[in-house]
């Protein structure tokens, strides 16, 4: 008898732990303390799973899940310096006004940048129109030496050259400059980018609309 009350009492332990919130993936709103806690592209915010603001999903605002030929999954995760970042291998589907993150990267010898560009193995001056573009959008070099136009709030515009790849999946490291991984939907661009759009470069980052031109 006090075997099977024995055996009751660990069945009823790891049905409760299995369930807990450490260790089941939850959905919109469900309860949260890490990135992995979260299903598709929620993300853990105040212990709570909810939409991703730098991707843009409406999953739980009412919306419904983008199609799967629009849909960018994380790929896992990268632990730097005890916190952990996203990693993604795409992007956002590419529009004729592609809604975007313009930091600012320096893409000289020494530079912010880490290693050279990887499209040519080069490190570029900043005086340069130039960016580099989160893993998905550089498509595997695919973009390679082709212009883009970016759009800023204030209505300037301008074209770049695509010269590198703002890594999403991997950072952390020397080649990366120590930093982490880029998110998915960045424009990653120069001094000379910056003071075309008219932007004040201490603010780092400002949202931008993008497209091939």
């Amino acid at each position: 008898m006090a075997n099977l009350v024995l055996i009751s009492l660990l069945m009823m332990f790891y049905t409760l732990y299995l369930s807990s919130p450490g260790n089941a993936i939850s959905s919109c709103n469900g309860p949260c303390s890490t990135l992995n806690d979260c299903s598709g592209q929620l993300i853990c915010i105040g212990g709570k799973c909810t939409d991703d603001p730098d991707v843009g999903t409406h999953i739980c605002k009412g919306g419904t899940s983008p199609s799967p030929s629009g849909s960018c999954q994380q790929s896992g995760t990268l632990v730097c310096n005890g916190q952990s970042y996203p990693k993604y291998q795409c992007s956002p589907p590419v529009t004729s006004s592609t809604p975007a993150q313009l930091t600012l990267n320096d893409f000289s010898a020494g530079g912010d940048g880490g290693g050279p560009s990887e499209c040519d193995g080069n490190y570029h001056n900043n005086t340069e129109n130039i960016v580099a573009l989160s893993t998905g959008w550089y498509s595997g070099g695919s973009r390679c030496g082709k212009n883009i136009r970016i759009t800023a709030n204030n209505g300037r515009s301008t074209t770049a050259k695509v010269v590198d790849e703002c890594d999403s999946m991997n950072g952390c490291d020397k080649e990366h400059a120590y930093q982490p991984p880029c998110k998915n939907n960045i424009v990653d661009g120069s001094d000379a980018v910056w003071k075309a759009l008219g932007l004040n470069e201490d603010l780092g980052i400002v949202d931008v609309t993008w497209s091939t031109a």
